[in-house]
C-alpha cells in the first residue's frame, strides 16, 4: 500500500502539472486568436508600424504551429515571451493614435487583451505550484527513487525572461 501510495502520488503531481499547462495553453490560444483582430484594426491607423505586426503576425503562426506537450515547453516560452513583448510595443504605440485610441473595436480589444493577460499569469502560477509539487516529488526520498524507475522527471517553471522583467520605457517605442 506504501509502495501504491508513492506511485499513485507521483503520477497525479505529473498529471496535475500537465493540466496547469494545459491551462496555460488555453489561455495562450485567446491571445493568440485574439491579435488577429488586434491588428486588424490598427493596420487602419498605424502605417509606421507596419513592420512591427508582420513580426508579431510571424511569431504567432510559429508559436501557433508548436506542437503543445512538455517536450516544447522551452520553445513554446522562448516564442511566447517574444510574442508579449511585441504586443507591448503595439499596446505602447496605440498611444500614438488618438483616433485608434477612441475607436471602440479597439477599445474593446484591448479590454479583452488585458483580461486574457491576467488569465495568463493566473496559469502560469497555477502550473508553477504544480510544477514545484512534481519537483519536490521527484527530488525527495523515497517518491525520488520511484520517479526515477517511472522516468518521471521534474518539469520548468514558466519564467520571465529577461526581457520581461526590465521595466518598459514607453519613450523607446515613441520614437
Amino acid at each position: 500500500m506504501w509502495v501504491y501510495g508513492i506511485y499513485a502520488g507521483l503520477i497525479r503531481k505529473r498529471n496535475k502539472a500537465q493540466e496547469a499547462f494545459s491551462a496555460i495553453d488555453v489561455q495562450l490560444k485567446k491571445r493568440y486568436d485574439l491579435i488577429p483582430n488586434i491588428l486588424t484594426i490598427a493596420q487602419k491607423y498605424m502605417d509606421h508600424e507596419r513592420g512591427l505586426m508582420e513580426e508579431v503576425t510571424k511569431l504567432r503562426t510559429e508559436v501557433m504551429s508548436i506542437a503543445s506537450g512538455f517536450e516544447n515547453i522551452d520553445r513554446k516560452i522562448a516564442l511566447d515571451s517574444q510574442l508579449a513583448q511585441k504586443m507591448g510595443q503595439i499596446m505602447v504605440a496605440v498611444e500614438n493614435y488618438p483616433q485608434l485610441k477612441a475607436d471602440q473595436p479597439m477599445i474593446t480589444a484591448m479590454q479583452t487583451y488585458n483580461e486574457v493577460e491576467e488569465h495568463i499569469s493566473a496559469a502560469r502560477r497555477f502550473y508553477n505550484s504544480a510544477a514545484n509539487e512534481l519537483k519536490n516529488a521527484v527530488e525527495i526520498f523515497p517518491s525520488s527513487f520511484f520517479a526515477r524507475m517511472m522516468n518521471i522527471k521534474p518539469v520548468d517553471f514558466f519564467k520571465a525572461d529577461e526581457r520581461e522583467r526590465k521595466s518598459v520605457n514607453a519613450a523607446d517605442f515613441l520614437k
